[in-house]
């Protein structure tokens, strides 16, 4: 080092890992405030910032050659104009650079040089880059510091992913956690009390609302969720809880599902299911295991690394256990709470099954799964080649396109021309983060699946998705396989059944609509009330007669289940529709203030 050198080490400002030890601790309660720490704020030089490639250039020269130390690299950022607005560019880069295996010892020193003392948001996020890449066990006290700054959350966790899994999970927690009810939890979990991690992990609500499955992957590896059920072998709300966790890991209803991400997934699965006879046979616990039961059938848990067989065992375990008197009569109510009805409608309908399925002749099954309705888990149309569902392995950021869309409509059919179909959707919609097609054509007595389209990267993943192959199938095992699926509706419940003869009975009479100038939309049972049916439309003047004036309002008409059987209320819907004007006893839903006005109709509170 020169003397130069020497004198900017030692008038270097505090570190930021020193700062977040300070912030840390006159923490009122000991952890971190939700989203972490703002970085301290700097005053920014008065001069043209970089542009994206020049800046990117900057770091790369920056680091060639590689500096021996902190100081060095601080100096060299600051003469090239590298500022805190290049934090995230100053990850990207480094994590691209290539590293010999003679630089790689350099490297990771200078990397933890930088982590420990870096007193600039560049350079401390260099630093995180080069562990991400080069981390060793003895990094993790400071990669978790660090990670309290909202800035560095994302390469800290990186790190620890690949050397601590469990206390990436606490960072990720600590910082990512807005809900009150779930904060004495995290509480417990950042100070390392396991007492109170039992306690706190039965007591928080762990509805959807509550538990995306990324949260219920990290609680169960901050939690060290194996271990602490091996602790307690007896404690049957620990278990129940574990089981609701596996649940919604697996679930289709977020941006993606996390099971595939947990690494101790096969474990936790053997440990809930071995044990599933301690359990109450509640309600609630009946709808665990018989969620857990579709997955290993037909979800994402198929895709596990299962040893040879043990995937049907534990089914056939399952099954065995469901089928039992004091299982069965769990689900032999009609009254109590609305959600009480649901979940004990969707296990009758739905109990067996996952266990009763047999195997089709061709390469094909398609199997529509109507998931816990109180969770508010989606209906989707699982497509399994080969045994292996297709959607959460070539896309896994949505939920397979609902039997309405893939069965109703008929377009699963091999037709004589190729059709192109959307197989699943990401849950933000495509435009966001995309969609799995595959394009379907009859060749001979072959049904050929070809031309996938998904996005170019899999979820996590820098690399590009590779290109899947074409799929072929015996023409008439595959007809009578889609029509098999067509035609069974065992798994539906009164006000989707409702919903369906309405969209029937409304492809075969437009006219029912189109005389009121309004075009059919959404029609289906209702996501907060799924036993009501919800019928949606669009309406502007001179739309039936293609002279459309201005643009639609959209309706939404709700139509309760009133008991009686599903074709009488689809019939009574059909009939209103025809003799009186939807728009009368439907509401406004979609559109604008000024549209509504402008046609004379209310604009609702809550739009």
């Amino acid at each position: 080092m020169s003397a130069q050198e020497e004198r900017d080490a030692l008038t270097l400002p505090p570190s930021l890992y020193e700062h977040a030890l300070h912030l840390l601790r006159e923490a009122p309660d000991g952890i971190p405030p939700r989203r972490g720490y703002p970085l301290p704020q700097k005053p920014e030089p008065g001069e043209a910032p970089l542009s994206h490639e020049e800046a990117a250039n900057a770091i790369r020269d920056a680091l060639n050659p590689l500096p021996d130390n902190s100081a060095t690299l601080h100096r060299r950022f600051a003469r090239l104009g590298i500022r805190d607005r290049h934090t995230h560019l100053s990850r990207s880069t480094v994590a691209g650079l290539p590293l010999p295996a003679g630089q790689r010892d350099a490297a990771r020193s200078l990397g933890r040089q930088l982590t420990r003392t870096g007193t600039t948001a560049p350079a401390v996020t260099a630093g995180l880059a080069l562990l991400i890449r080069l981390g060793e066990p003895e990094d993790v006290p400071y990669l978790s510091v660090l990670g309290l700054f909202r800035e560095f959350v994302r390469p800290a966790v990186d790190a620890l992913d690949t050397l601590d899994r469990p206390c990436a999970a606490v960072v990720w927690l600590a910082t990512h956690t807005r809900r009150d009810e779930l904060r004495p939890l995290v509480r417990a979990l950042w100070t390392g009390d396991r007492q109170a991690v039992r306690t706190e992990l039965v007591a928080f609500p762990a509805t959807p609302r509550f538990v995306s499955t990324t949260v219920a992957r990290r609680i169960a590896e901050a939690a060290r969720l194996p271990e602490l059920l091996g602790q307690h072998p007896s404690d049957t709300a620990l278990l129940a809880r574990a089981g609701r966790l596996v649940v919604r890991m697996g679930s289709t209803r977020d941006y993606r599902t996390d099971l595939l991400t947990y690494d101790d997934a096969l474990i936790l699965y053997e440990s809930v299911v071995t044990r599933a006879g301690q359990l109450p046979p509640t309600l609630d616990h009946h709808a665990t295991l018989l969620s857990l039961a579709l997955d290993l059938s037909s979800g994402t848990g198929v895709l596990l690394d299962w040893p040879p067989g043990r995937r049907a065992t534990l089914l056939e375990s399952l099954g065995r256990q469901l089928a039992g008197p004091r299982w069965a009569s769990s689900a032999d109510t009609d009254g109590g709470e609305a959600d009480q009805r649901l979940r004990a409608g969707w296990i009758r309908r739905t109990g067996r099954r996952p266990f009763t399925r047999q195997a089709t002749p061709g390469r094909l099954r398609v199997e529509v799964v109507a998931g816990d309705l109180v969770d508010r888990e989606p209906v989707e149309t699982r497509l399994l080649l080969d045994g292996r569902p297709v959607v959460p392995e070539f896309f896994a950021l949505g939920p397979a396109r609902s039997p309405d869309y893939l069965l109703d409509d008929g377009r699963l059919r091999a037709g004589p021309e190729p059709r192109e179909v959307q197989l699943a959707e990401a849950y933000c919609t495509e435009g966001c983060c995309g969609a799995l097609y595959v394009t379907i054509r009859r060749d001979g007595d072959q049904v050929v699946w070809e031309n996938w389209r998904r996005p170019q990267a899999m979820p996590g993943s820098r690399e590009p998705a590779p290109e899947l192959p074409a799929y072929r199938f015996d023409a008439a095992a595959y007809d009578a396989e889609i029509v098999r699926a067509e035609s069974d509706t065992s798994w539906s419940w009164p006000a989707r059944t409702v919903a369906r003869l309405i969209k029937t009975g409304l492809m075969e009479r437009p006219d029912l609509l189109s005389r009121w100038d309004a075009r059919r939309g959404w029609i289906s049972s209702g996501f907060e009330d799924p036993d009501t049916t919800v019928v949606t439309f669009s309406y502007a003047p001179g739309l039936a007669a293609g002279k459309q004036d201005g643009i639609p309002l959209q309706f939404r008409w709700v139509v309760p289940d009133d008991g009686t059987p599903p074709e009488a209320q689809a019939g009574a819907a059909l009939r209103r529709l025809a003799e009186e004007d939807p728009k009368t006893y439907a509401q406004v839903c979609g559109g604008s203030r000024e549209r509504a006005e402008e046609l004379g109709f209310p604009w609702p509170d809550n739009a």
